[in-house]
C-alpha cells in the first residue's frame, strides 16, 4: 500500500433506477470535469458489463468495474475499500471518484460503506439521486422505495426533462419528498460539475463563476447532434460571489447555512472566522442539504478574506447577499476578551476528521 498523500478524497454515490441516466450524467461529468481527474467505480446488474464499457473509453485505467450482482448486497465494505484504495493511492492522481451504482442497489448501504471505509484519505461527497422524468409516474408507482432513495439525496438530477409531457408536476412531486435536496433539472445527463465537486484542482476559482468552458449545445454548433436541447447549460443557474476581508461570525454563519433555501444547490469557496480559529481557514463545500467544512492553513503570504460561491436557481441575490453580510463578525473592543470557544462548535459538526468515516 501506498502512504497516505494527506489528501482527502471526496467520494460521490451515483445512483438511479434502470434506464435514469446515470451512465450519461458519468461520461458527462468525465467529459467537463474542469481538469479534475475521476476515478469511477462502475457496477453493472448482470454478467455483461455495458455500462463499464461506455465509459472505459473515457476513463482508461481510472476505471473498476464490479459486475455481476449489486454493490450493496455482492460487495461488503473492506472489499469496497479495496477498490477504493486502488483509487486513491497518490501516483494515481484521482482528485474524485464516483461510485455508479447498479440500477436496482440500495443507494443507503452503499452510503454506508463509504462512511465505513478506513482509508485515510476517503471522505463521503454526497448522495445523487437520478430520475428519469419521462417515466418517473410509472417507475414510482412500480417501485415506491424511490420516495425513500430521494429522501436520502443529497442532490436530484431530474433528467430526460425534455422528454416529460408534464415536467413541471415532475419536479414539483420531486421536491415534495426530497429532505431539503438540490432538485436540478436535466436533459441528456448535463449538469454542471461544479455541483458535485471543486474543478480545477489546485486553483482556487472561487470568484465569479464562469460557464465559458462548457459546452455549448444549440441548432447553431457545428456538429451538433439533432436530439441535443437548444441552449446553454447554464441558462436555468443564477450564481452570487461573496468576498469579505472581515471576518465571519460562526454562529450566525451556521444560522445562515441551516436555513439555505431550497433553490440554492451549490456552495463552496473558503471562510476565515479570524480569532475563533487564527490559524485554519475554513474550504466550506455544500450540495443541497450535505455539508463539509475542511480547516486547512492558511497559504503563505496569502490574503485573509472569506470568499464564496453560491450556485442555484431563482435564488435572490440581494437577499443572500445581504444575509451574508450580516454573518459578518463585529469587530471585537480591544479590552474584550478572546471569543468564547464554543462559537465554533457549530462548524466542527460538519467537519469530518479520518476517524469519523471508520463509523
Amino acid at each position: 500500500m501506498e502512504r497516505s498523500s494527506g489528501r482527502q478524497i471526496p467520494v460521490v454515490v451515483l445512483a438511479g433506477f434502470l434506464g435514469s441516466g446515470k451512465t450519461t450524467l458519468l461520461n458527462h461529468l468525465l467529459h467537463h470535469s474542469g481538469g479534475s481527474r475521476i476515478g469511477a467505480v462502475v457496477n453493472d446488474f448482470g454478467a455483461i458489463e455495458i455500462d463499464a464499457m461506455a465509459v472505459a473509453g473515457a476513463l482508461g485505467d481510472s476505471t473498476l468495474s464490479l459486475g455481476n450482482g449489486c454493490l450493496c448486497c455482492a460487495v461488503d465494505g473492506s472489499e469496497l475499500d479495496v477498490y477504493l484504495e486502488r483509487l486513491a493511492r497518490p501516483s494515481a492522481g484521482i482528485d474524485v471518484i464516483v461510485i455508479e451504482a447498479s440500477g436496482l442497489a440500495e443507494p443507503q448501504e452503499i452510503v454506508r460503506m463509504v462512511l465505513a471505509s478506513e482509508h485515510p484519505d476517503i471522505v463521503y461527497g454526497g448522495l445523487v439521486e437520478v430520475v428519469d422524468a419521462a417515466e418517473f409516474a410509472r417507475t414510482r408507482a412500480g417501485h415506491p422505495e424511490i420516495d425513500r432513495h430521494l429522501g436520502l439525496a443529497d442532490l436530484v438530477v431530474v433528467n430526460k426533462i425534455d422528454r416529460a409531457a408534464d415536467a413541471e408536476r415532475v419536479l414539483d412531486v420531486v421536491r415534495s419528498l426530497v429532505d431539503r435536496a438540490a432538485v436540478v433539472p436535466a436533459t441528456h445527463g448535463r449538469v454542471d460539475p461544479e455541483f458535485l465537486f471543486d474543478c480545477r484542482p489546485g486553483e482556487e476559482r472561487v470568484g465569479q463563476l464562469s460557464f465559458d468552458d462548457l459546452p455549448r449545445h444549440g441548432p447553431t454548433d457545428a456538429g451538433a447532434n439533432a436530439d441535443e436541447h437548444t441552449g446553454h447549460l447554464h441558462a436555468a443557474y443564477d450564481s452570487l460571489s461573496f468576498a469579505s476581508a472581515a471576518p465571519l461570525d460562526p454562529r450566525r454563519l451556521i444560522r445562515f447555512l441551516d436555513s439555505r433555501p431550497e433553490g440554492l444547490y451549490r456552495i463552496k469557496g473558503y471562510i476565515d472566522f479570524g480569532p475563533y480559529d487564527t490559524g485554519n481557514r475554513y474550504a466550506v463545500h455544500a450540495v443541497g442539504r450535505f455539508l463539509r467544512f475542511s480547516p486547512e492553513a492558511w497559504p503563505a503570504g496569502a490574503e485573509r478574506l472569506t470568499q464564496l460561491v453560491l450556485i442555484g436557481t431563482g435564488i435572490d441575490a440581494a437577499t443572500l447577499r445581504k444575509e451574508l453580510e450580516a454573518c459578518v463578525a463585529d469587530a471585537p473592543h480591544p479590552d474584550a476578551p478572546h471569543p468564547d470557544e464554543q462559537g465554533m462548535w457549530g462548524v466542527l459538526r460538519y467537519v469530518q476528521e479520518p476517524d469519523d468515516q471508520r463509523g
